[in-house]
């Protein structure tokens, strides 16, 4: 092991070391020269306006995400878990975006939701003219668009993990359960949901960890804007690194970043854990 020891702290613990320490620092990403101010830069987070904006927004497109994506999967998952001919095909089918890389996706995307973009011209054909928005220049629809092409593009991701636990459940649970009289509603709340923890699992922590890490949908849909309406706090990391050159205080958003999915993540997994244990 010592040599996979070595390789993984030499490529992974040491530069996040040396990113921990510019935190505490004033670095430009440019200069050699560079002077320790502390706590300046967290500090300043608190006074920060995007700043505490992105966290918010940040918390809430993983909530978002968290939610409805999963609703979305498992109520797939139970529709193609059935004896339909056409299962393996829909599998396939609203599974497939999953697999386009995201940022070809938001900037399909961007393009459909445009003012003139498809979306807008299908509502004009069918008589919902009404109902046109500018649905990413809007700072009230802008998120929810954001969250809207996630979801679209993932929902098929938890799909299958849903399905897989779905097709380990025995056949024969579901048929005595019939035989007792349980309708599909019992039957779904006392033996699938129990059964079905592991996946619910897997899926709330890849979901909520993957939407408190986001960058490149938003980024590639909205820039974070308009204005500062769909910043997150990765967006905002790029722009103070990248564009005003304030690799220190990017770096402290960053710590910021992994602590809030340190907590999250060790938090949701140990309450599901517990409840998994439970229903076990």
């Amino acid at each position: 092991m010592l040599p996979a020891i070595a390789l993984f702290a030499y490529v992974v613990l040491l530069p996040s070391g040396r990113g921990v320490y510019f935190a505490f620092t004033d670095w430009d990403g440019l200069s050699p020269d560079w002077s320790f101010v502390g706590l300046d830069n967290f500090s300043a987070m608190l006074d920060d306006p995007d700043a505490l904006q992105a966290i918010r927004h940040t918390l809430l497109i993983a909530v978002a995400i968290t939610v409805i994506q999963n609703g979305v999967g498992l109520l797939l998952a139970l529709g193609v878990n059935t004896m339909i001919k056409s299962r393996n095909v829909l599998r396939v089918f609203l599974f497939a975006p999953a697999v386009v890389t995201p940022i070809v996706t938001a900037y399909l995307w961007r393009n459909l939701l445009g003012p003139d973009g498809a979306v807008n011209s299908l509502l004009a054909v069918v008589g919902l003219g009404s109902w046109q928005q500018d649905w990413l220049g809007d700072p009230q629809l802008a998120l929810w668009s954001v969250v809207a092409v996630i979801v679209w593009q993932f929902a098929g991701y938890s799909m299958v993990i849903f399905l897989a636990g779905l097709q380990s459940i025995p056949k024969e649970i579901y048929e005595a359960a019939a035989m007792d009289g349980a309708g599909p509603v019992r039957r779904f709340w006392w033996i699938v949901r129990p059964l079905l923890a592991p996946a619910i699992t897997i899926n709330l922590m890849l979901s909520i960890i993957g939407g408190i890490k986001l960058f490149d949908q938003v980024y590639a849909l909205t820039g974070g804007g308009p204005g500062h309406a769909t910043d997150t706090i990765s967006t905002l990391i790029y722009k103070d690194a990248f564009t005003l050159g304030e690799f220190g205080y990017s770096i402290a958003l960053a710590v910021v970043l992994t602590i809030i999915v340190a907590i999250v993540s060790s938090g949701q997994y140990l309450v599901l854990a517990r409840n998994e244990r439970a229903a076990s």
